[in-house]
């Protein structure tokens, strides 16, 4: 089923503030939360499906990304989907104020499993080389990554055989500390990351020997990148949890994925269109001939027709770049160059010194002949 609108899920404009983002993404968290709807599917993939839409939507990146390029700017493994309760807790516990429970601040108690909120590694970033043909049709890349992964040995929490731990003394092993205030509006209560165990719940009394506590390992990692066809140089894509892991636990950042267009020796691309200047002989233009241009798939032939003035242009349909939206395939524009010989010889010379004064060799543009620009224009249309 396809994916709907991200501004439609949040039920905002394509002008909303980030201010007005947030306030609907926090209304829908709260209404399909899975603490007010135990065991309701329904509710829990409209709960995920906000999560997504303001994942997006809240940083201006990727909703820039969103709003040029739609969901096809998202897709294989970049952007927004895919996400899971953990992720959407860690990262946006703060929309719902805080505590030990992203749902505590409304309605008492706390969600099963603790309050730890997990961290986030850092994202990587990589600069990724595509030529035209790869641009064109979309590639899978296999690339070589260096990152930080869980330590194989203690499991990613940095002790000892992965067991050598204790439980915070201070936190009771929720990972927060929290504090009651007494106010003329009566007590409010607050919390804060525990000091003692910096809000893991745990506490390590001997280090993993391999990663010397810090739960992590430096290792290299063959990515498979789907990359979709009609990027455009400068994008950046995303592939979620392909960047580096926490110290001692938490989510990998992200994979941060820079397009690099490689120019064409021949082509030029125009958005998804492609360019190309072919030059023609004076005999080709006044008697016309089968010549072969390049296009993204290979060599085709196209025909020249007697009497071709410099300036025209050919269409090829479809031979150009999809549309990263699923919009069709753009087309190559054919720019005919006729080309003026610069030295001639005695022989030639003669020849056309013969045909100087002949009636049919002196321009004469009929009215319907349209310029370069008009020309172009026509073929944008």
């Amino acid at each position: 089923m396809a994916k709907r609108d991200y501004y439609e899920v949040l039920g905002v404009s394509k002008s909303a503030s980030q201010e007005e983002i947030k306030k609907a993404y926090r209304k829908l968290a709260i209404k399909y939360h899975p603490d007010k709807n135990p065991d309701d599917h329904t509710a829990e993939e409209k709960f995920k499906e906000a999560a997504e839409a303001y994942e997006v939507l809240s940083d201006q990146q990727k909703r820039q990304r969103y709003d040029q390029f739609g969901h096809q700017g998202m897709n294989g493994g970049f952007g927004g989907g895919g996400m899971n309760m953990e992720d959407i807790f860690s990262q946006f516990g703060d929309i719902f104020g805080g505590g030990g429970s992203p749902f505590e601040s409304f309605f008492g108690g706390g969600r099963s499993g603790g309050g730890r909120r997990a961290r986030k590694g850092s994202n990587l970033r990589i600069k990724l080389k595509l030529n035209l043909e790869e641009v064109a049709n979309g590639v899978e890349k296999k690339i070589k990554v260096k990152r930080y992964v869980a330590c194989g040995t203690c499991g990613g929490n940095g002790a000892k055989n992965g067991t050598d731990m204790q439980t915070c003394g201070q936190c009771q092993g929720s990972g927060q500390v929290r504090k009651v205030v007494n106010t003329m509006l009566g007590q409010m209560v607050s919390t804060a990351t525990c000091p003692t165990c910096n809000g893991e719940g745990r506490i390590v009394t001997h280090n993993c020997e391999v990663c010397h506590g810090s739960g992590r390992e430096l290792q290299e990692e063959v990515i498979s990148i789907n990359v979709p066809a009609g990027v455009m140089d400068g994008m950046q894509l995303s592939m979620n949890g392909k960047g580096n892991v926490p110290e001692r636990g938490g989510i990998p950042g992200d994979l941060l994925i820079q397009i690099e267009e490689e120019p064409h020796p021949t082509l030029k691309r125009d958005g998804n269109n492609v360019i190309f200047d072919q030059y023609i002989s004076f005999v080709d233009a006044a008697l016309g001939a089968e010549i072969e241009v390049p296009t993204i798939t290979g060599k085709v032939k196209i025909s020249i027709k007697p009497g071709t003035q410099s300036g025209e242009i050919f269409r090829l349909r479809g031979k150009g770049v999809k549309d990263i939206n699923g919009y069709g395939t753009g087309d190559q524009l054919i720019h005919i160059n006729v080309w003026t010989p610069k030295s001639l010889n005695s022989e030639e010379r003669a020849a056309l010194e013969g045909l100087r004064d002949s009636r049919n060799f002196a321009p004469h543009p009929g009215k319907n002949e349209k310029g370069f620009f008009e020309k172009v224009k026509d073929y944008f249309q």
